[in-house]
């Protein structure tokens, strides 16, 4: 059997040795061997981490529930209001078939706009002095398909209308739309305009 050289002393005597020897020498030359990747603590802050997270979560479900809670209260108050308005367009339109300026003078406000399907245009005394005028006479006046859009202290109330009466003898039949702009002033609503366009006579 052929020998190997003496610088070759120490030699192993088969490639087994030498797999066993490299796994050895790793093992003890490298910090980061398998067994001790097992035996490394928890990461740093990771329990910090976890305990902060419930806290931003209840946090979020706090102002969520809050935000719902307002919301639905200001719903409600708009709901209320609209209420209100609706009301206050019947009583307006039984006040005109009244000839009841007293009521309207407390309805509109002082810097009223009234627009007619004309274009005629007038303000509070001049639309207060058309209620009071003999030669109008309104015998009937009716308003539907009512909506109301809020805007904090203004609304804007439409629909349709349809009236009859006559005018210096003349009889009349309209029906047309209508929008009034209300304002919440001084502790109460006020239509500040109003106007009409005429959709068949």
């Amino acid at each position: 059997m052929i020998q190997p050289p003496r610088y070759l002393s120490g030699w192993p005597d088969s490639l087994h040795d030498v797999r066993n020897a490299s796994l050895r020498n790793f093992s003890s030359a490298n910090p980061y061997s398998t067994a001790t990747f097992s035996q490394r603590p928890p990461h740093v802050g990771m329990s910090g981490r976890t305990k902060a997270m419930p806290r931003a979560t209840c946090c979020c479900l706090l102002l969520a529930l809050a935000f719902m809670g307002q919301a639905a209260a200001q719903k409600s108050k708009d709901d209320s209001q609209q209420a209100k308005l609706l009301v206050m367009e019947h009583l307006w339109n039984e006040a005109q078939v009244n000839r009841d300026a007293r009521a309207l003078d407390a309805m509109i406000g002082s810097e009223f706009v009234n627009t007619e399907y004309d274009g005629e245009v007038s303000d509070k005394a001049k639309f207060l002095a058309d209620i009071r005028d003999p030669q109008f006479n309104l015998s009937s006046l009716s308003i539907q398909d009512l909506k109301v859009s809020m805007y904090a202290d203004s609304a804007v109330v439409v629909g349709t209308y349809r009236t009859k009466g006559s005018y210096q003898l003349k009889p009349y039949e309209h029906f047309g739309r209508f929008t009034d702009t209300w304002v919440y002033t001084e502790g109460r609503w006020q239509c500040v305009a109003s106007h009409t366009s005429l959709l068949k006579k």
